[in-house]
């Protein structure tokens, strides 16, 4: 749910995704699982993987979230908490097997597994790591996260493991212990760089026009003038831009669709707008208020990542608030 249920809205989703019978939530930030709090039932978890800034641990317990404990720091404090509540308090553990991000290193987890005040007052629910490689199946780093991930888990015996992100789903059972967290896949991107395995798609963007025009040869388009067009050139104005999460890097390579005929970017996408050329349709085929299709059956979210020279995650992720936005029932 990190990212506002990676750009899509959390608010919808978690709880979509409880009614499909998911119980445990994980968001990046303790004020994400704040404002997610009141659209859950009671009996859903959630969990804060970047665990706690201090100051923020009386809030934390108050509100029946779940931290993440990254570091010795995180855990003392959470200690501390709990003591000066005279009750246990629940908590993950997080190793460091491998990416150098978050998490406890083996050495520190050994001391904290032997910390018998640690284990007296906190109740360590699951025990955690992350997947740096996972989308690529072969990678050797996969395997030797998994060693490091079992030896750290053993410490905590009475802790349920959660180590498999969405490619680590794919990489088979022994990635998948007693929890998985799938991120990406749950919106339909692709999990792996096998753009076969790529999952059912969730996301669809179609973008407004708001004027069409025809233009002559030698014509500059867009900021810069760096596009001219080469004969006489018909031209549609889009009501978005990179204010709304549509790269710039996108201008001149990217491209939209209509009934199945792809339109090129002319010229650079600007903040609120970005002009496409349409002379591959028939005159009239377009005009203002005509939705076009950017995230779609004709181009998926991987191929406008690729076009921007950037991940599927990010595409998401930078979605603006300006869009209407139609949630459909599975």
């Amino acid at each position: 749910m990190k990212a506002d249920a990676y750009g899509l809205g959390a608010k919808r989703a978690a709880p979509a995704l409880y009614h499909a019978g998911c119980r445990d939530f994980f968001v990046a930030h303790f004020t994400e699982a704040l404002a997610l709090r009141p659209f859950l039932p009671e009996d859903a978890r959630l969990f804060v993987l970047n665990g706690l800034l201090p100051g923020a641990e009386a809030a934390c317990a108050d509100a029946g979230i779940v931290p993440v404990l990254n570091g010795r720091e995180q855990a003392d404090s959470w200690l501390a908490e709990a003591r000066r509540r005279d009750r246990r308090l629940p908590a993950v553990i997080q190793f460091d097997t491998g990416m150098s991000r978050l998490g406890l290193s083996g050495d520190e987890a050994r001391v904290l597994a032997a910390d018998a005040a640690f284990h007296e007052w906190v109740d360590v629910r699951l025990v955690m790591s992350h997947l740096a490689c996972a989308d690529e199946p072969d990678n050797p780093q996969n395997s030797d996260q998994l060693g490091n991930f079992r030896r750290y888990a053993g410490l905590f015996p009475d802790a349920r493991p959660c180590f498999a992100n969405s490619g680590g789903i794919f990489l088979g059972p022994d990635y998948h212990h007693a929890l998985a967290r799938p991120g990406i896949a749950l919106y339909g991107g692709a999990a792996t760089v096998d753009r076969a395995s790529a999952l059912e798609p969730v996301v669809r963007l179609d973008l407004r026009v708001v004027q069409t025009r025809t233009v002559p040869a030698d014509t500059r388009v867009g900021y810069g003038g760096k596009h001219v067009t080469g004969g006489e050139t018909r031209l549609a104005t889009l009501a978005a831009g990179y204010a709304d999460g549509i790269p710039r890097h996108l201008s001149g390579v990217g491209a939209v669709y209509f009934d199945g005929v792809r339109l090129p970017i002319a010229g650079r996408v600007s903040m609120d707008s970005i002009t496409v050329d349409i002379s591959a349709l028939p005159p009239g085929a377009l005009r203002l208020g005509s939705l076009v299709e950017l995230i779609g059956p004709h181009q998926t979210l991987e191929d406008v990542a690729e076009a921007a020279g950037t991940i599927s995650y990010e595409i998401l992720t930078s979605l603006g608030r300006r869009y209407h936005r139609d949630y459909v029932p599975a």
